[in-house]
């Protein structure tokens, strides 16, 4: 540690209300509060006198010099202006006698809500805030990296770029992490671990992707029978009525797939089948990335990594949860949304992957390019997928950095793709949701139940309490416990993890998404049919006394497809007027309609006549309305299935008092534009 550490958790941004508010330590984030500028203003330099430097040096070497032997690698001074440098890379850095890999997060950081607000593209098409997003980040790593490239190409040093966060890998010693922090360019160094030996000595972390129960006389009596999960949330009803999945690409973010399982190749986008002569060709280009490349190929795959391959089994399982489907095979149906399309990504190697590998397998599905090609130059983002399933973690404790992929699925979500991962494994203990990517309000997480809804041992419970923020997690509870799936070899297995719940949850989403297609990339949305629509199970066991629901437990409880798809064809419509003391139309007005149960605001604004709309879900509501020097007393409504519920918001006379808000005061409602219905 530093002589001084500055700890304040500081509130940067806050998203729909309760749900989504974001803390950071304000030494961890640019060091700056300002996070939602897209260009951070210019640092200064100060030169310091030599006593300063002198007792800063010594304080440094007393701390590490006794904490490290001499032949370590050590930093320099620390500069209070110079970039930030985690804790877990110092200590790499101490200890290591060879270049390690580590990340360079750099100060000029693209805001994705700002780009799409400023292009007004918040309403455009999927496809058009895709291009847009892609060409501003890519162009922005380009031209603010480009400096620091050419200074790392001069010395010699490997490195690989990325956009997806404007940041780079780079292998190096501590001289060159001394080197980078007084770039003014660079906000700060965090590591890059491999954490296969903190897994296997952590036995709640290595089962992230080893199975609690390998069930053996069990599996071989489901060898017939659709797995329970897909009854349990109804996904059968969903096919009946005509939804498969249809028209929707699903991705895996894992150890691999092994594309020509039976029960997937026919679902793998790569085939492309000839309806004419019934043959079929293969191309695995856009469809398929390994972020290990060629020297990580496993001795079970092919030399090129350019084929999909899996190394473990884990990666196979989790698609075939999503979509398999091993009818042809005198089987069953495995998967939740059988007529869904695949592609997939191997961010492991053996079990073991790290940021640097999650953020490469997230920039190709952002924007699909060939193995050999440039990420920046390349991509595709007409080519990505519409949902990718995150059945693995990032321990901060293990050297994670938190806010690195944070701001890479944040960027992933403002693209509209729908982001689901496994809350993890380390239940039952409360505040065990602690692991990037499942404590993001950002991605949809998952928490484990059996096949009679009970909770699993194993499920990581929440409040998220690694970063402050006390966020509810998980979302929503999938089953998780013994589910039968595709494994490698062309055979099947019975596996159990948190691992297994989520793609519950991302087959569900492609089967709403195919029976309603209006709502593909509305992620908000989709997020909060899922949880109205979920089978309340009221818990207390990390909240408080009496059992609530959502709780950090269950979330806002176990997962029906068939509620939500039917809820999503039947919307409902709160509209009315804002109207001033004498009933005359106030216009431009804001609206606020607020779901009593998950707390998001729908927000418009009047027209000319005063007249608003706000297109919703059935629910319990509060409606109010928002003017500078005004009072309005928010009206509770109930809104039925495909109801259109009226309600008058009225300006309260100067002389009333409103006993929810203080007389000349603006009602506690954010404005928050990227859930702003206009209408």
């Amino acid at each position: 540690m530093f002589c001084e550490q500055r700890s304040a958790w500081t509130v940067v941004n806050t998203r729909l209300a309760s749900r989504r508010t974001y803390y950071y330590k304000e030494d961890q984030l640019f060091r700056q509060k300002a996070i939602i500028q897209t260009r951070p203003t210019a640092r200064r330099f100060f030169r310091f006198p030599l006593k300063s430097i002198l007792s800063t040096s010594l304080c440094f070497v007393l701390v590490f010099g006794l904490a490290f032997p001499l032949v370590a690698q050590q930093l320099p001074p620390e500069n209070v202006h110079a970039a930030t440098v985690s804790d877990y890379l110092q200590t790499q850095l101490a200890s290591a006698q060879a270049p390690v890999s580590f990340l360079v997060v750099l100060r000029d950081q693209v805001n994705a809500d700002q780009v799409l607000a400023s292009a007004g593209v918040r309403a455009a098409t999927r496809q058009a805030k895709a291009n847009l997003l892609y060409a501003e980040l890519t162009a922005t790593a380009q031209r603010t990296q480009a400096p620091l490239r050419a200074w790392l190409d001069a010395q010699g040093i490997a490195y690989q770029a990325f956009y997806l966060i404007n940041m780079l890998e780079v292998k190096g010693d501590a001289a060159t992490v001394a080197a980078l922090r007084e770039r003014p360019e660079v906000s700060r160094l965090v590591a890059n671990p491999f954490v296969r030996q903190q897994l296997a000595a952590n036995v709640a972390q290595s089962t992230w992707l080893q199975p609690f129960a390998q069930i053996g006389s069990a599996g071989v009596q489901q060898t017939l029978a659709r797995p329970y999960g897909l009854d349990y949330t109804h996904a059968p009803e969903v096919w009946a009525l005509g939804f498969r999945g249809q028209g929707i690409v699903v991705a895996s973010q894992d150890t691999g797939v092994q594309w020509d399982h039976p029960a997937l190749e026919a679902r793998y986008r790569g085939v492309v089948t000839n309806t004419n002569s019934l043959t079929f060709t293969v191309n695995h280009v856009d469809n398929w990335f390994d972020a290990w490349g060629a020297t990580g190929r496993p001795g079970s795959c092919s030399n090129d990594p350019q084929v999909p391959c899996d190394d473990g089994g884990h990666g196979t399982h989790t698609v075939g949860t999503m979509l398999g489907d091993a009818t042809a095979q005198g089987d069953t149906v495995l998967g939740m949304a059988p007529d869904a399309k695949w592609i997939a990504c191997r961010n492991m190697k053996n079990g073991v992957g790290t940021p640097a590998s999650y953020t490469t397998c997230f920039q190709f599905l952002m924007a699909p390019y060939p193995q050999d090609g440039d990420p920046m130059t390349d991509g595709h983002p007409e080519l990505a997928p519409n949902i990718i399933n995150n059945s693995w973690g990032c321990p901060p404790s293990e050297g994670c950095d938190v806010d690195s992929l944070r701001q890479v699925v944040e960027n992933v979500r403002a693209a509209d793709i729908m982001v689901v991962a496994s809350a993890g494994n380390a239940g039952p203990n409360c505040s065990t949701v602690v692991d990037p990517i499942g404590i993001y309000d950002a991605v949809f997480s998952v928490g484990a139940h059996d096949s009679t809804g009970k909770i699993a041992g194993f499920s990581s419970r929440g409040p998220v309490t690694i970063d402050g923020s006390g966020r509810l997690k998980p979302d929503i509870s999938a089953p998780g416990v013994a589910v039968r799936s595709t494994w490698l070899g062309n055979s099947y297995n019975v596996i159990s993890g948190t691992s297994m719940a989520g793609p519950h949850v991302a087959g569900a989403v492609a089967l709403l998404w195919s029976a309603v297609p209006a709502l593909i990339g509305q992620i908000d949305l989709t997020e909060q049919l899922l949880l109205k629509s979920a089978t309340s199970v009221p818990f207390n066991q990390c909240d408080g006394v009496t059992p609530v629901t959502p709780n950090s437990t269950y979330g806002y409880g176990r997962l029906n497809v068939l509620a939500a798809v039917q809820m999503a064809q039947q919307p409902a419509v709160v509209s009315g007027h804002v109207l001033d003391p004498q009933a005359a139309p106030l216009a431009n007005v804001s609206v606020t309609v607020i779901d009593q149960l998950t707390k998001y605001q729908y927000q418009t604004t009047s027209g000319p006549d005063g007249a608003f709309e706000v297109p919703l879900y059935s629910g319990n509501y509060t409606a109010t309305a928002q003017l500078t020097n005004a009072n309005f007393t928010p009206q509770a409504l109930v809104v039925a299935a495909g109801e259109n519920k009226q309600v008058e918001l009225q300006e309260l006379m100067p002389t009333d008092t409103d006993p929810g808000t203080e007389p000349g005061a603006t009602p506690s409602s954010l404005f928050l534009p990227w859930v702003v219905h206009n209408h």
